[in-house]
């Protein structure tokens, strides 16, 4: 009776996760997860559409077929062999064709699942003429940003403590500082790290990329649709891992403009404050020697 019970429990887990990858149950919404949700996020690039088709065309078919294979082949068996049908179990323990049949069926799945998964795999690699880039650099543990095709201004986007999120903001995955990226627009991403491994991961865009300090990686990205989207570092970078969201609005070219010129000098601002910070903290380093110093870069700055 036990293991009619762990059959039946099997079966369910079976079936639960078939619903789930066909999409049947709720998905979450495009701004963000929502409660219960199951399935992938509803794509908005057109790497993210490559890789629902090639789930729901390629992997859910080939799965579902696997399992109802199995549990039709375990079924059977339990019957067929039982001990009231099969009071004198065979001893044979080889069986050419099946054995050549088991080797050589994975073999041509496999062979089936590499060939869309290769050009996949190159279409999501990088483009050739972008419009735009954006440098995201991984550190301990928050991103950087920087806009190099639009004066190279770079700012930091940190997390929204529970303390001072605002309505309609979502826990951990909010950050001070938006990432605003135009609609319909071929934009190269280039990721690194200052300190160790982090991954950039953008579900609902179709992009997981490491971080890797010393090396830039590189993909690209094409939002076909206005909203906020959210991501997280997905490589276990340290004590602070999941406190490092990545939150990406995108806008269209017009309102991309807007911001642009505006961050120009919100940024240039906040970048002149850090300066005035460093030499500050220099001078008090060195001492005396260094007051002097810093009166002079102050004044140098000044002008």
């Amino acid at each position: 009776m036990a293991f009619i019970d762990k059959l039946l429990l099997a079966s369910l887990s079976i079936v639960t996760g078939i619903i789930a990858w066909a999409g049947l149950a709720k998905r979450a919404v495009a701004a963000g997860p929502v409660n219960w949700q199951m399935g992938f996020r509803p794509p908005v690039s057109p790497t993210a559409e490559e890789i629902h088709w090639f789930n729901d065309v390629i992997l859910l078919p080939l799965v579902i077929a696997i399992v109802v294979f199995v549990m039709g082949l375990l079924v059977y068996v339990i019957w067929r062999f039982s001990e009231k049908r099969n009071p004198t179990p065979s001893k044979t323990t080889h069986n050419t064709a099946i054995e050549v049949l088991w080797t050589a069926v994975p073999v041509m799945i496999l062979f089936v699942i590499a060939i869309p998964s290769f050009k996949l795999l190159y279409f999501a690699d990088r483009i050739e003429e972008a419009d735009m880039t954006l440098k995201a650099t991984g550190r301990q543990w928050y991103w950087n940003y920087q806009y190099p095709d639009h004066g190279g201004f770079e700012f930091d986007a940190y997390m929204v403590a529970d303390a001072d999120l605002q309505e309609g903001q979502k826990r951990l995955l909010d950050t001070d500082n938006l990432v605003v990226l135009p609609v319909d627009t071929n934009i190269r991403l280039l990721i690194a790290a200052s300190d160790v491994l982090h991954a950039f991961a953008l579900p609902a865009m179709g992009i997981k990329l490491d971080a890797v300090p010393g090396q830039v990686n590189e993909t690209w990205v094409r939002i076909n649709q206005e909203g906020t989207y959210y991501g997280q570092c997905s490589e276990l970078c340290g004590t602070g891992h999941s406190y490092m969201p990545i939150t990406i609005k995108a806008v269209s070219k017009a309102a991309f403009e807007d911001w642009i010129a505006q961050a120009k000098l919100d940024f240039a601002a906040v970048d002149s404050d850090h300066d005035d910070l460093r030499v500050a903290e220099a001078a008090a380093a060195a001492g005396p020697a260094g007051d002097q110093t810093a009166g002079v870069q102050t004044a140098v700055a000044g002008d």
